[in-house]
């Protein structure tokens, strides 16, 4: 009788996982009661921290200390006599006063997303999103626009999630024989800023809702960049896009159905001379569905927010862009799990 290979098999992984919304909201937490923006002034102890954030004094050196281990925070001394201070990179990226603070999107997690994933496999079985349209309220972008605190925080999300991979893109994107870009849904003009800073011939457009605009010329003024950045108003499915040779969407098209994505791709081709680029900037699923899964887990994300969105692979950006029009595609890797789709006309 063959001896049959001995296979060792590992839970960790599945606990790691199962268990994962333990870290999750212990971070998220953190973020909300800017935990990291009050230690990036000077390291503070576990009773300077409870007095600042007004916390209970049962469970206030497991949170700190859970935050040590998983490397947000730093530590000197142990409990009554332990000093706290921020990690490198929870330092750089989460406090809300440097302008690497990536943070909005977390608050907006903790604030929305967190509890209508509880709902996940309602969603998975009726198709319907799990927001505030479950209970009646508006649709995701109406409830947004119409709340201007709200919409400040997705601003900001918007921004936090993918400014990291605006600032790439500016930098490695070859702009040389392009003068003028415009980027549709533009939020808070980080992009068309970011890509203003880093090629001095270019001028730049943000277009988004009118609602954004204020939100939009505080943050261009704010980078001394009102000269080179134009914000306009629009709405997108509405409005003609303003003629560019270089046409931007930074996490636009997954908020829609195929129909609609179709439309955008086609009116950034007629927006475009000949030799222009649609340049769509998002979490762009491997071709064979299988590596990606954070543009997995986002388009889930899309189930439970918006009516139609998903998120797609760079072969069914391809699809769309040709059927449009476009006569080539590219793919242009950036940060983590982010890529630019690039079409030229």
């Amino acid at each position: 009788m063959e001896t049959a290979e001995k296979i060792t098999l590992d839970p960790s992984k599945i606990m790691q996982v199962g268990t994962g919304f333990f870290g999750t909201k212990t971070l998220l937490t953190a973020v909300n009661m800017d935990l990291f923006t009050i230690l990036a002034k000077r390291e503070l102890s576990g009773k300077d921290i409870q007095s600042r954030l007004g916390l209970h004094s049962r469970s206030l050196y497991d949170f700190l200390d859970a935050l040590v281990a998983m490397r947000f925070l730093k530590r000197k001394g142990l409990k009554e006599s332990a000093l706290y201070s921020n990690a490198e990179d929870a330092d750089f990226f989460l406090d809300k006063n440097k302008p690497s603070y990536i943070g909005g999107i977390l608050e907006m997690c903790n604030n929305r997303l967190y509890p209508f994933w509880n709902d996940l496999e309602d969603g998975l079985k009726t198709g319907l999103p799990q927001n505030e349209t479950k209970n009646g309220g508006k649709p995701l972008f109406e409830a947004i626009y119409a709340d201007p605190k709200k919409l400040r925080e997705f601003v900001g999300a918007m921004a936090g999630v993918q400014m990291g991979n605006f600032i790439e893109f500016a930098k490695a994107f070859n702009f040389s024989n392009y003068k003028t870009l415009c980027d549709i849904g533009g939020a808070g003009g980080f992009l068309a800023a970011h890509v203003a800073i880093n090629n001095q011939h270019m001028q730049c457009t943000s277009m988004d809702l009118p609602e954004v605009e204020p939100i939009a010329k505080e943050n261009v003024q704010n980078m001394g960049l009102k000269d080179k950045v134009k914000i306009t108003s629009g709405d997108f499915f509405t409005d003609d896009f303003p003629k560019s040779d270089v046409i931007t969407m930074g996490n636009i098209l997954h908020d829609w159905g195929t129909k609609d994505k179709k439309t955008l791709i086609k009116k950034a081709y007629d927006a475009l001379p000949k030799g222009g680029a649609l340049v769509v900037i998002e979490n762009i699923i491997d071709n064979d569905r299988s590596k990606n899964a954070f543009g997995l887990l986002m388009s889930l994300n899309m189930l439970i927010e918006t009516a139609e969105g998903y998120d797609f692979s760079a072969s069914d950006f391809d699809a769309m862009a040709l059927e449009a029009g476009f006569k080539s595609t590219s793919l242009m890797p950036l940060k983590g799990p982010t890529s630019a789709a690039i079409a030229i006309k």
